[in-house]
């Protein structure tokens, strides 16, 4: 099928279905107009894409081949440049006619900058929010820009969706005083174990959002990222979280977010794609 705000660009080294035959379906959002440091996330989705091309579609993990499973890739969103709330809207329509085509579809969003993932939420409308980010991401605005990448987890909040964070290690006062004023949980990179994840979200309502900004692992993983910072969790700390979420609570929809970079196979995109990859086959299980 065809979808008024995408396009076609360079597909998933997997076999691939319709839309409208999928279970998953992937799309990417090349925007990183509000980026206040690294630019580059714009090249994110492409970079994701190119760099499945090296990895096996076997998960050992799981015994699951990724070649079996109905994956879509519909392309990217048309984004308008320069304009986050246009952009929002574009994905928010293009999710609404996936499910009208697809109601058991599970999108799949590609990044691009961390602000896009208020469109996807406020398009599946679920009850919590989970996400794994090196920033809190509370600010109201920054920059003057109530849509920058830093404020996406307090646009979410005003949604009313339950939030839990991971991996931070950063953020600024009024951040922390927002979080305890809406109850907002949040556990700190160098506190974090599976233990307090499993003790936070175990009683988040379902259905559940997972959003992985990249730059929640140690920059010397992901360097190629639009806000970088030191001390990260490890990609096995991340994987056994999602393991057990994947099994414990509904999922609606999930992102990688905040990829960036100019060369084919930087080593932050290979490690969003098997991070894709893994999510995919743990979800099919």
């Amino acid at each position: 099928m065809e979808f008024f705000y995408t396009y076609g660009t360079i597909k998933t080294a997997l076999p691939l279905v319709d839309a409208e035959n999928a279970d998953f379906v992937i799309f990417g959002v090349p925007f990183d107009s509000t980026t206040s440091y690294k630019p580059g996330a714009r090249f994110g989705p492409a970079l994701i894409r190119q760099a499945t091309i090296n990895l096996e579609s076997y998960i050992l993990d799981y015994d699951i081949d990724l070649a079996d499973v109905k994956i879509a890739d519909i392309g990217d969103i048309d984004i308008a440049a320069g304009n986050p709330l246009e952009t929002i809207k574009r994905i928010i329509e293009t999710i609404k006619e996936l499910k009208v085509a697809n109601s058991k579809a599970m999108p799949i969003m590609l990044g691009g900058e961390h602000s896009m993932t208020y469109a996807s939420v406020r398009a599946l409308k679920p009850k919590s929010y989970i996400v794994f980010d090196a920033h809190l991401d509370l600010r109201n605005e920054y920059e003057s820009n109530p849509w920058n990448h830093a404020c996406v987890a307090r646009r979410i909040s005003e949604l009313g969706v339950e939030i839990a964070e991971f991996g931070i290690r950063s953020g600024i006062r009024e951040e922390v005083e927002y979080a305890k004023e809406k109850n907002i949980r949040w556990v700190h990179a160098r506190e974090y174990n599976l233990e307090k994840f499993r003790e936070i979200v175990k009683d988040m309502p379902e259905p559940v959002y997972i959003s992985i900004d990249i730059d929640v692992f140690d920059l010397s993983m992901v360097p190629s990222t639009g806000t970088p910072e030191a001390g990260g969790l490890r990609f096995w700390e991340v994987i056994e979280a999602l393991e057990w979420l994947t099994k414990e609570k509904e999922v609606v929809g999930f992102d990688i977010m905040e990829v960036a970079g100019t060369e084919l196979g930087d080593i932050t995109a290979l490690t969003g794609a098997k991070l894709m990859f893994y999510l995919i086959g743990m979800l099919s299980r």
